[in-house]
């Protein structure tokens, strides 16, 4: 499904056959356009500031000086409006965090379901964070550090809720389909809730929702 806008891609990957996976996979959407390949970090930033890709699918562990996380935390420094989803093996690393500390909106494991992958790079180009399950309770329990904010007082009860559902990863029409409203009024709630807070984006938000202890902790 599309809105009829092309998402224009950087697939940042230091395996070869994982870039052609990938982009054969892709090249068969309609609205999804690869348009560069990156082996390691330094390669992703670059194209990044030249292409300006609207969202860039970024391997954690990558060779030379910059890792996923260090190029991704200079791609959105330089694009702001680039999305950078990160697509790794990796699930019990404290590098989860520090990746979506760095502006990634999303951490997806190499594992998820091809539908599940397209889904994720369109809500991304909308701006919306995506957390693959596995991956909730790591950056739960390491962002579990502080305790109360002023800001949490000013929420109204419906925006506790989204914030909360903000805290399990969801998109903006699960949370919707949750709370039984449309995804419009989500959208709202989520444009106050960051207001209030002072926060940049969802991503952050989520964080925050962890952070302060909003949300529970994953079972296990």
């Amino acid at each position: 499904m599309t809105d009829g806008a092309t998402v224009r891609l950087l697939i940042c990957d230091d395996h070869p056959i994982v870039r052609q996976g990938l982009r054969t996979f892709l090249a068969a959407r309609d609205d999804l356009e690869v348009v560069a390949e990156a082996e390691d970090g330094e390669q992703a930033v670059r194209k990044a500031r030249h292409l300006a890709p609207d969202v860039v699918l970024m391997d954690l562990l990558l060779p030379g000086a910059l890792d996923g996380v260090a190029a991704t935390e200079q791609i959105v420094a330089e694009r702001p409006a680039t999305r950078v989803l990160m697509l790794t093996s990796y699930d019990k690393d404290d590098r989860v965090l520090a990746a979506v500390r760095a502006g990634a909106v999303g951490y997806l494991l190499k594992q998820i379901d091809p539908d599940d992958l397209e889904a994720a790079i369109r809500a991304a180009h909308r701006g919306e964070s995506i957390l693959a399950p596995q991956v909730t309770g790591t950056i739960l329990a390491a962002a579990r550090e502080d305790h109360g904010h002023p800001g949490v007082a000013q929420l109204t009860a419906r925006e506790h809720e989204v914030l909360a559902l903000l805290g399990e990863g969801l998109t903006n029409r699960l949370i919707a389909r949750r709370l039984g409203v449309a995804e419009k009024t989500v959208k709202t709630h989520v444009s106050h809730v960051l207001a209030k807070l002072e926060l940049p984006d969802r991503t952050q938000a989520a964080l925050f929702a962890a952070r302060h202890g909003l949300v529970a902790a994953a079972p296990g």
